[in-house]
């Protein structure tokens, strides 16, 4: 197993107070997509927001019910659209891991976040275990993705993120070798130069070291009800 880092680590940037997620996801029209009343989303978040005072929360979607194809074109960097790399046309199809229990209900909390700089050059296979072992839970893609669009600082050069909760099956159960992740495009081969700078979603092999991603991972889903 890999040494943990601690080194090259920085601080990420606190998110915003669960009202103002709301209205973010409202502005961006994820509520339309995922079918969603926009006073739900504003009922929900003003119910949770007394309970998680002083402890940053993600206002998260359940992936049911609005995709990642559909979410990765609405985070912004640098004045650039967020996109899905051209050779992950299934990225719809990377689901929860049979260890990921999501809540039963269309918005949740998940707590706790951590980008997972200190795993950095650790490959996914050996960071998953870990992660289990320390009670954390591997973030799904389209949380992931939810989390760079309410703090998209939370996205760095050389400080960005795989999000191991989500994996494709085969036809035979197996696991896809592929695992997703969010960076920043150099804009180079199939990308385009204008793409340069922009969010994307992407996957790096399951047994594939990078010391630029860490491993995004949360302490809790929970469900506050209105």
């Amino acid at each position: 197993m890999p040494e943990t880092t601690h080194a090259t680590s920085t601080v990420v940037p606190a998110l915003p107070a669960l009202s103002a997620q709301a209205e973010r996801l409202i502005e961006l029209g994820v509520h339309e997509s995922a079918g969603l009343p926009a006073a739900e989303l504003r009922a929900f978040a003003a119910a949770a927001e007394a309970p998680v005072a002083g402890d940053s929360a993600l206002l998260a979607v359940h992936p049911g019910q609005v995709p990642a194809s559909a979410l990765a074109p609405l985070l912004r960097r640098e004045g650039k659209a967020g996109f899905v790399v051209t050779d992950m046309t299934d990225v719809d199809l990377f689901a929860p891991l049979d260890t990921v229990v999501l809540p039963d209900a269309p918005l949740y909390l998940l707590t706790g976040l951590d980008r997972g700089d200190r795993m950095a050059g650790w490959s996914p296979n050996e960071a998953l275990p870990a992660l289990t072992a320390e009670a954390r839970t591997p973030l799904l893609l389209t949380k992931g993705i939810h989390w760079v669009m309410q703090q998209p600082a939370v996205l760095e050069r050389n400080h960005c993120f795989m999000t191991i909760g989500s994996r494709r099956r085969k036809a035979n159960g197996a696991l896809d070798a592929r695992t997703p992740a969010l960076w920043i495009s150099n804009g180079t081969g199939r990308d385009g130069r204008e793409r340069r700078d922009a969010p994307k979603v992407g996957w790096c092999w399951a047994g594939n070291r990078h010391t630029w991603l860490g491993f995004a991972s949360a302490t809790s889903r929970r469900v506050q009800h209105p």
